[in-house]
């Protein structure tokens, strides 16, 4: 599949393809509807695709797949390595319908005029980690001043490290900032090419290894830093397609329910061991003490849209994007 644009729509600085693409959508009737494109970000160390969280409860249950069966409409999921700023351009490009995201990527995209709408809350307070070289000395954020740190831009890594920083009287300018993804990151770290690196969970895999240490993560920073994760859906489909949108919700709240019960937690930490290719050490540490009807709350309730909106204000002070938006004019009427 070719998502290769031009640069101006990259940047989404031209509202006429949005229009366009809204029209071509608006014209579809929903009987019409075949497929359903979902975008998830790739986050797996391994071969396989995963996307964790409900993206991978979902997809190993079949649950979309058992819900569209009667209607005759596949489910095709796409998986990018890309992550955010990949899958803002193929929403940009007509290519998928709907998207997980974490919360920078989904902003980006709001902001820069793409026709998204939130449908459902995926993840709540997701622990972000600072992974640095061994014998670095780095204890704190301070002791980063000066300091190579990748970061993978344009993701919700960006903002997570952006409050954690702020968090400590610290910014961007303070750092010596590389632009990596997350393998790259960790390949640059173990070769010692790179002094730290901030993500998720999947960094303490190189601790296991002894090519990283750990000297903190969100919790330790009074949860400043931690991510939310969104489910998206792109305008023109969502008014199009609204019964299969509720079908969707459905077997995604299925998922996430599935997720909140205590008693599925080691199914769960088995199920993205396999395919993320983690250690299932890394993910019990990561969950440890976490109330999981929290985390996986698919409600998008007064509390998860006050810390959206934390993020879209934070956003826009960092400059990751021009303006702020109101949150609450961002939520589908199909959602509520």
């Amino acid at each position: 599949m070719n998502l290769s644009l031009p640069r101006f729509a990259l940047r989404f600085a031209a509202p006429l393809l949005a229009g366009l693409l809204a029209c071509a959508a608006g014209i579809v009737n929903a009987a019409e509807l075949k497929e359903i494109r979902i975008a998830v970000p790739d986050l797996s160390a391994g071969p396989q695709k995963s996307g964790t969280g409900v993206t991978d409860v979902l997809r190993s249950q079949q649950l979309l797949e058992q819900a569209f069966a009667a209607d005759g409409i596949k489910v095709q999921w796409n998986f990018f390595k890309g992550a955010g700023p990949a899958i803002n351009e193929a929403l940009a490009n007509g290519q998928v319908d709907v998207a997980y995201l974490g919360d920078l990527a989904a902003i980006i995209g709001k902001a820069n005029g793409l026709d998204t709408r939130l449908l459902s809350a995926t993840g709540r307070g997701i622990k972000q980690y600072l992974a640095v070289a061994p014998d670095s000395g780095i204890k704190t954020l301070a002791d980063l001043k000066g300091k190579r740190v990748a970061i993978f831009r344009g993701t919700a890594y960006q903002l997570s490290f952006a409050a954690a920083l702020a968090s400590q009287g610290l910014k961007e300018t303070d750092l010596k900032v590389i632009n990596l993804d997350i393998n790259a990151a960790v390949a640059a770290l173990g070769a010692r090419q790179i002094d730290a690196t901030w993500g998720s969970a999947s960094l303490n895999s190189l601790r296991e290894r002894g090519l990283a240490e750990i000297p903190l993560n969100t919790l330790d920073l009074g949860g400043a830093g931690s991510i939310q994760s969104v489910l998206l859906g792109y305008g023109p489909f969502i008014d199009a397609h609204p019964q299969a949108v509720d079908k969707l919700l459905k077997a995604n709240a299925q998922a996430l329910h599935w997720l909140q019960q205590e008693s599925n937690r080691q199914a769960y930490i088995g199920l993205v061991a396999e395919l993320a290719n983690y250690p299932q050490a890394v993910l019990q540490d990561d969950l440890k003490g976490l109330d999981l009807s929290v985390r996986f709350d698919s409600r998008l309730d007064p509390e998860f849209l006050a810390s959206l909106q934390k993020s879209v204000d934070l956003a826009a002070e960092q400059r990751l994007v021009r303006k702020p938006f109101k949150v609450s004019e961002w939520v589908s009427d199909r959602a509520l």
